[in-house]
């Protein structure tokens, strides 16, 4: 659990200086967009799987690291800046791809754990690292600190028996995942919302790399006390989430409107846990999640270049009753859905 907690910080630190530092190079909502349409892009792919591909993401970071280095020498030339940082990103995703249901398998079967701690760990993390994100600026300090979150996962990810041999029980490097409509929808509506929130925060809201981490950190927080959100209806997450999210741009204080994304990201997590209870039959719990994340990254992509376009072509201030609407409509295809997963 450590171990993952540690990694996913890392990751999430990662993530979220990169998307600031992005938001910093150009007030495009499409180009903007690319950047975790790029991160989802490896999710489409059908690729081996393999423990050691862990370490293209710290060659990623370790890329971000020299991009950040050039931002003052290279202050007028920001589509070289832009395209490293989009390429970082790639690989970053690619490397994450190919380890993480290896590592996932590893931790389970020979640390004693559970597919449940391994969430706990990364909801922690993801915690972890989002509040780094606003406690560390500019972006060399949060790439540095992420590269160190990184190496202990790194050490395990080394080692040649946790390579993702083919065997009865796990044959991981042909395995072709399923589909799901259902997640991939969810996917949509949550790409379109996290394409744009570090352009929005800086555009919109006026605020600065503390007030986007601490809304990262506030939804991530919110993920981490899933456990004691009561159980309810599968529709009802998104019309609540739906709620906040406009509750939040009315006049509400500052601070008012950042801890609002606390229950957004336990409606979050616990519309995430349904859809992969229904998907029971299609394995276990770490197939299951994959699942999840692959099908939602089909839905997140769309989403997140479609609203960036549309955005693009009108203006940002669209973004929010868009996304709004989405969840709505999230909230309607579960109330006619049956018990069953949707292959």
């Amino acid at each position: 659990m450590l171990l993952q907690a540690s990694a996913q910080a890392g990751v999430n630190l990662t993530l979220a200086a990169t998307v600031w530092m992005v938001s910093g190079l150009t007030a495009s909502p499409l180009l903007n967009s690319l950047l975790p349409a790029l991160g989802a892009l490896p999710l489409l792919l059908q690729l081996k799987r393999h423990s050691r591909g862990y370490g293209l993401q710290l060659l990623a970071v370790l890329a971000l690291i020299g991009i950040s280095l050039a931002m003052k020498p290279m202050a007028n030339q920001p589509s070289l800046l832009l395209l490293g940082s989009y390429l970082a990103v790639l690989l970053f995703a690619l490397g994450q791809e190919i380890s993480i249901l290896p590592l996932q398998r590893h931790l389970i079967s020979h640390a004693g754990g559970s597919m449940q701690r391994l969430r706990s760990g990364q909801e922690i993390g993801a915690l972890i690292g989002n509040v780094l994100a606003a406690m560390l600026f500019p972006a060399l300090r949060q790439f540095l600190p992420a590269l160190i979150l990184l190496l202990p996962l790194a050490v395990v990810a080394a080692r040649r028996d946790t390579s993702d041999r083919p065997s009865p029980s796990n044959a991981t490097a042909a395995i072709t995942l399923p589909w799901s409509r259902s997640c991939a929808l969810q996917g949509l509506v949550m790409g379109g919302l996290f394409a744009l929130l570090a352009l929005w925060v800086r555009e919109v809201d006026g605020g600065k790399c503390f007030d986007f981490a601490m809304v990262l950190a506030a939804y991530g927080l919110g993920r981490a006390l899933v456990r004691w959100t009561p159980r309810m209806h599968r529709s009802l997450p998104y019309l609540l989430i739906c709620a906040l999210l406009l509750l939040s741009q009315w006049s509400v204080p500052a601070w008012l409107a950042v801890m609002l994304f606390i229950p957004i990201g336990a409606m979050a997590a616990a519309s995430d846990a349904a859809l992969v209870d229904q998907l029971t039959p299609l394995g276990d719990a770490p197939l299951r999640w994959q699942v999840l994340v692959r099908s939602g990254a089909v839905g997140g992509l769309v989403g997140s270049i479609g609203l960036g376009l549309i955005c693009q072509l009108m203006s940002l201030d669209v973004a929010l009753p868009l996304v709004a609407a989405g969840f709505i409509l999230l909230a309607l295809t579960q109330a006619r859905a049956t018990a069953s997963p949707q292959p």
